[in-house]
């Protein structure tokens, strides 16, 4: 009974992370607890980084991390805090789009409680995206590098210069395969011991 009641807990308090009750209603701060109530084009804007400009992402940086100064980061490090902020930019504008009827002030207590909660997750989730679109572009760029790969070569193959000069080589291959060939059969002939088995199963 007690291994069972843990996972429970944990549960339980990864729940309340994610959420924050402001009179009497719950609100989530999981922007992908709404999932159920997306459109796909919805869905798309919110998981796939880079759909907000750096015009309305780099104004909101030192709202959701005034700790950082952002001069010391790397490249690196900027996308994914920026990506990071355009998630929270991203779950404020669900927020206010689910729940109409909080204020401004209520909406300034699910922001608080996000900055404090969320960026760890958003920065997890933002690397996780990047990382998997990185290895679907390096996929499509191996497929696209086969394809014309191939391409070239049959683009090659194709042309009336390319076939001229290959019948004779085709030509030549075929006779030396079947000059080798016999040239083998005639020396197996000329072998004792191959006319010695011959004898035998006669």
């Amino acid at each position: 009974m007690i291994k069972s009641k843990k996972p429970e807990r944990k549960l339980t308090n990864h729940l309340q992370q994610d959420v924050v009750k402001i009179s009497g209603k719950t609100i989530f701060i999981n922007p992908f607890l709404y999932w159920r109530r997306f459109d796909e084009n919805t869905n798309r804007w919110l998981r796939e980084p880079g759909q907000m400009s750096e015009d309305q992402i780099h104004p909101n940086r030192h709202r959701f991390y005034p700790e950082l100064d952002w001069s010391d980061l790397s490249d690196e490090q900027k996308r994914i805090k920026d990506a990071s902020v355009e998630m929270f930019l991203k779950t404020l504008e669900l927020v206010s789009t689910f729940h109409p009827y909080l204020t401004a002030g209520q909406l300034l207590e699910v922001e608080r409680k996000m900055a404090i909660t969320k960026k760890i997750p958003f920065e997890k989730w933002v690397t996780k995206s990047f990382a998997k679109k990185a290895r679907l572009l390096n996929n499509e760029k191996r497929k696209f590098q086969r394809e014309r790969f191939f391409n070239t070569w049959r683009e090659w193959f194709s042309l009336e210069n390319t076939q001229k000069a290959l019948l004779p080589i085709i030509v030549a291959m075929f006779i030396s395969s079947f000059i080798g060939w016999s040239l083998g059969i005639s020396k197996n002939s000329c072998n004792p011991y191959f006319e010695e088995n011959l004898n035998q199963l006669n």
